[in-house]
């Protein structure tokens, strides 16, 4: 993996849940406002709201017939998984960039 996607935390508990709440939906919100200041906490969080973001346009694309469920579920499956890796990486003290969404993460 390379080290430049790599952000290790510095310990300490509020960090390191304010880091897992990142990937509780609407709840990644929390971070961003209560501490932006810590890089660690900030990319979560940044990677939590697009995450969230997308789970919302998921929920309106059920009202496009045929495709819409379907856009949904897979949606859903994905945004599950990769919030469950978020938690995993937050376990770990690490930061994991999640390919793409890590990549709109950063342009946040």
């Amino acid at each position: 993996m390379d080290k430049k996607n790599i952000i290790e935390s510095e310990g300490g508990f509020k960090p390191r849940f304010l880091s897992f709440v990142s990937y509780l939906g609407i709840l990644c919100l929390v971070p961003l406002i209560l501490n932006r200041d810590d890089e660690y906490v900030a990319f979560h969080a940044r990677q939590g709201l697009v995450l969230w973001i997308w789970g919302v346009l998921a929920i309106f694309g059920l009202y496009v017939p045929v495709l819409g469920p379907m856009f949904f579920s897979v949606s859903a499956l994905l945004i599950i998984l990769f919030s469950i890796i978020g938690l995993l990486s937050v376990s770990l003290t690490k930061a994991w960039k999640i390919p793409v969404i890590g990549d709109w993460a950063e342009a946040l």
